[in-house]
């Protein structure tokens, strides 16, 4: 009805009554269906491959799925049923497979009073806490205080960490103890595969050790310590040796021309002695800095007495496998792709990745045997499928799969990728929209130096004429946006979003910004983006000119948004071209990297940076910002400081920029609770409706 009130203004009585019929038909769905699909994370099976199990986030009700052998028919486990914020992760199964470890609740201590996250400002407060459930009965029993849950090799204790101490408790419930006094903060606890002795990092400050704990004498050890940062521990098979990255000291500086640079290496050790060497050393160019995504399932001790780890050697994020002795590394993944995420086989001899080679803004699944060969493709197509699980000894798949209609949900398939189907279809509610949203298209456009860049543009059903038009920008900034529902929370909500606006009429392109992944180490790591010289909203302004040179768009109606890193460039684009950018919707952005950001200033070493650092902020052009801006942000974000926020109104006060605000008090950066979203894009539409319409 707002629509049509301004529409009367200009229209006669009978063309009003087209327009509003015109605006009813575009919107065929609410913003409560298409954000109503739940979201699956934390996938896991158990060690034999009877059980696979998830946590489903359905409009904030967190909960645990399992599915088991032989059917593998999909059931809820858990049954919490308020949208109260509290996270569901750390999933872990017992080695009997009749328990699950969990966490639940919100982070701890990343704002400036070390407080618990806290959303619906409950005056008893909140904590987060481990619990375990029975997969059998459903029966949940709480454990203690703290995150990241393990079991003993027998699965009789689960041991956790809490405020970097690690704790453990009988996994029926009971009393908590700490395993052991020890300076530091224990870092990827991991057991020997006899369960006798723990592995983990003691983090302490500047540096950090590979540490072992042994049960039955109560002694701790070190493998080979140093002044430089040792980390993800890893057992062989045997138990005899411990594998483990290095990370060297170097110094922590801020260069407007050139990003810190650290060399690392592969090291092996004697568990019982704690001599260790180095079998792998990184080079020292740009490429060969660590990578920082040494995960589980990129750093793995494999098959033939092999190690696997991930490294952008070549420029693009890969696998490499190496001998545990030393020797020829061999190049797993070949290519301009990049790997996103990975499965080790129960034998240990291959590997199920996720990645774009061969559709870059998209991520499907291949195959490779550790010791090399040529990748296979598992799956293909207009979809993306990532977090892959392998499970029913060797046999399936499972992993997490969307299309541009469909949302991410878990589905399974056989090694091959036959057979695939989803494992929860009952999960996702009858009223989704799917049929109703619109397939987004692949644009590439130029930006003024030359850069390709890659855009999804979400056009109105059925429409004609000139329309409104928005820029998206993601956050991260190290993420891609897809052709299809999104793999990170944040993200499928943005996704959810944009079909919303498009079927309200917008046309959206949703850019993918230098800066972002997807694309190789160069673009990821763009010299001047940023603080540095915001040389990434080149790439906006050319999304904004290649809307505004389309027939089918109002050059004078196009506006913008986006969240965190992509409300830093949204304000960016009002502050400085509020000639082609009419209104903006810019959720807790960054808007002066001079100042706090996310706890910590910027390591400026001299003026110079710091003023480029200014100049790169919407608060530089502050005094050319015309356009009205929605500005959208929790009190208690520990990404993007709320001051942030409270020092760009004050300058859009002194002026009269037109502004309006939704300020969460209590809510984090990523926010908890389903109806602060709700409200956040209900008012972020009707806000463009208002100005754009």
């Amino acid at each position: 009805m707002k629509a049509c009130k301004r529409f009367a203004l200009v229209l006669s009585a009978m063309s009003l009554t087209l327009a509003c019929a015109g605006l009813a038909k575009t919107q065929s769905f609410s913003l409560e269906q298409v954000t109503s699909s739940p979201f699956p994370s934390d996938l896991v099976t158990t060690k034999r491959g009877d059980r696979i199990a998830w946590a489903f986030d359905a409009e904030g009700k967190r909960n645990i799925w399992i599915a088991e052998a032989p059917t593998f028919v999909a059931r809820q486990l858990t049954h919490y049923d308020s949208d109260d914020g509290g996270e569901l992760t750390d999933l872990v199964f017992a080695p009997s497979g009749n328990l699950i470890a969990f966490a639940r609740g919100g982070e701890q201590g990343k704002n400036s009073a070390g407080e618990y996250t806290n959303p619906t400002s409950d005056p008893a407060g909140t904590k987060k806490e481990v619990w375990a459930v029975d997969t059998r009965t459903g029966r949940i029993t709480r454990i203690g205080e703290g995150e990241s849950p393990i079991f003993t090799a027998v699965g009789d204790q689960v041991l956790w960490i809490r405020g970097g101490d690690l704790l453990t408790a009988p996994a029926i419930g009971g009393k908590e103890r700490k395993l052991f006094e020890m300076r530091g903060n224990v870092s990827a606890p991991t057991w020997s595969p006899d369960g006798t002795q723990l592995a983990f990092a003691s983090m302490r400050g500047d540096h950090s050790f590979i540490s072992i704990y042994e049960i039955r004498t109560n002694q701790l050890r070190f493998i080979s310590p140093s002044v430089d940062r040792d980390t993800a521990p890893r057992w062989s098979p045997d138990g005899t040796r411990i594998a483990f990255i290095r990370q060297f000291s170097v110094p922590d500086t801020f260069s407007i021309d050139r990003d810190r640079l650290q060399p690392w290496a592969i090291w092996v050790g004697n568990a019982r002695t704690g001599e260790a060497n180095q079998i792998w050393r990184s080079g020292d160019a740009d490429n060969d800095s660590y990578p920082g995504n040494q995960d589980q399932a990129f750093w793995q001790w494999t098959a033939g007495d092999r190690l696997l780890f991930s490294s952008e050697r070549d420029g693009w994020a890969h696998l490499y496998s190496i001998p545990a002795a030393g020797g020829a590394v061999i190049s797993l993944t070949p290519g301009d792709f990049e790997v996103d995420s990975a499965a080790l086989s129960p034998d240990r001899s291959f590997v199920i990745f996720s990645a774009n080679k061969n559709d870059v803004d998209r991520r499907h699944l291949w195959r490779v045997d550790v010791a090399g060969g040529a990748p296979q493709e598992v799956t293909r197509g207009e979809s993306i499928e990532m977090y892959p699980v392998i499970f029913d000894g060797g046999r399936q798949v499972a992993f997490f799969h969307s299309t541009a209609r469909d949302p991410f949900m878990p589905f399974t398939a056989r090694l091959d990728g036959a057979n695939m189907k989803p494992l929860a279809p009952q999960a996702l509610p009858r009223d989704f929209p799917a049929a109703k949203l619109v397939v987004p298209e692949q644009v590439i456009f130029k930006a003024a130096d030359g850069w390709d860049i890659h855009g999804q543009l979400f056009k109105p059903a059925n429409a004609s004429g000139k329309m409104p038009a928005l820029v998206f920008m993601h956050g991260g900034p190290v993420r891609q946006m897809l052709l299809g529902w999104h793999y990170l929370y944040y993200y499928h909500n943005s996704y959810a979003m944009n079909q919303y606006l498009a079927s309200r009429g917008y046309m959206v392109l949703s850019v993918n910004y230098r800066s972002g992944i997807g694309y190789g180490r160069g673009f990821r790591m763009a010299q001047h983006r940023g603080a540095r010289g915001a040389s990434e909203y080149q790439d906006v302004y050319a999304a904004a000119k290649y809307l505004r040179e389309r027939d089918d768009v109002d050059k004078k109606r196009i506006g913008l948004w986006g969240g965190s890193y992509g409300g830093y460039l949204t304000a960016l684009g009002l502050a400085r071209n509020s000639d082609v950018f009419a209104a903006g919707v810019d959720f807790h952005g960054v808007h002066d990297w001079s100042q706090r950001v996310a706890g910590l200033p910027l390591q400026f070493t001299n003026q110079e940076q710091n003023r480029v650092a200014r100049e790169s902020s919407p608060i530089a052009s502050v005094d050319k910002w015309k356009s009205p801006v929605l500005l959208i942000h929790g009190d208690d974000d520990r990404n993007v400081e709320f001051s942030q926020t409270v020092n760009l109104v004050r300058r859009l006060r002194a002026n009269n920029v037109y502004f309006e605000e939704i300020i969460y008090p209590d809510e984090i950066h990523d926010f908890l609770l389903h109806k602060d979203w709700l409200r956040a894009y209900h008012a972020g539409a009707d806000f463009f409706d208002k100005h754009l319409k």
